[in-house]
């Protein structure tokens, strides 16, 4: 199997596609509401990730994951942000 790159031909994170084949993520978002318990669920799929990975790496690899981990979650909640103030211009506007 090929390795699917993470980054875009217009270089660009691109998880996309590997995000759209989780079906708990499909189908939760299917009706446009995460409820609590979709969102639990999905926290214990991150841990259980997580142990999964956690315990292969070596220190150096550890180190390289906790910075791709942490920026990736500096990126998702600067997009929410941004998106949430565009969404708030666009609804000032109407």
């Amino acid at each position: 199997m090929a390795r699917a790159s993470w980054i875009d031909d217009d270089n660009h994170p691109d998880l996309d596609e590997h995000v759209s084949q989780l079906e708990h993520f499909t189908s939760s978002i299917a009706d446009g509401l995460v409820d609590k318990d979709e969102l639990l669920q999905q926290e214990q799929n991150l841990i259980a990730a997580m142990r999964a990975a956690e315990g292969t790496l070596n220190d150096e690899q550890h180190a390289l994951v906790t910075k791709l981990l942490v920026e990736l979650t500096a990126y998702n909640v600067m997009g929410a942000l941004h998106e949430m103030a565009a969404s708030q211009v666009r609804s000032a506007i109407k």
